[in-house]
């Protein structure tokens, strides 16, 4: 009696069991198929359209905030965007290019730099000049510009409220 008691016992157990793990496991499934998109598939032209537009809206917001540290007028700035676009085009035709050796993309790269800012270096104040080198070096903190900006905005709604 004792035997076919617990024979049942486990038999129930075993039952329960494993129908928890058999409804989780449709559970995961459900949810895997519904948020995650196939890896696998190659992006479509749509979302390399939209990847294209939202890289170039950042490229002009952070020249833009680049721009605005400089003390050059509005015209200066606006030659000196219109170079900094040219370049990074010629930089992205560049990272495409195919080199034997890194020594060359390297030269590449430099004598890029020099050709196309040697007409700004007459325009522009050396200090100016100095922070785009920066610049393109990766030395220049965009963080610190939109902290002021948003400091100035503060500013502003505190004089218009008063």
């Amino acid at each position: 009696m004792k035997k076919i008691v617990l024979i049942i016992f486990a038999l129930f157990l075993a039952s329960n069991v494993f129908g928890q793990n058999q409804n989780q496991n449709q559970n995961q499934r459900q949810r895997n198929r519904s948020n995650i998109p196939d890896a696998n598939s190659p992006p479509t032209a749509q979302q390399i359209a939209k990847r294209q537009r939202d890289m170039e809206d950042r490229i002009d917001e952070y020249l833009t905030n680049f721009l605005s540290t400089l003390e050059a007028d509005e015209f200066q700035k606006h030659i000196i965007k219109q170079n900094l676009n040219s370049f990074y085009d010629a930089r992205i035709a560049l990272s495409k290019t195919n080199f034997e050796h890194t020594l060359d993309r390297k030269a590449a790269d430099k004598k890029l730099e020099e050709e196309l800012f040697a007409e700004l270096e007459e325009l522009i104040s050396e200090s100016d000049m100095t922070k785009l080198k920066d610049m393109i070096k990766g030395v220049f903190d965009e963080k610190e510009v939109v902290k002021e900006k948003k400091k100035k905005k503060k500013k502003k709604r505190k004089k218009d409220k008063s």
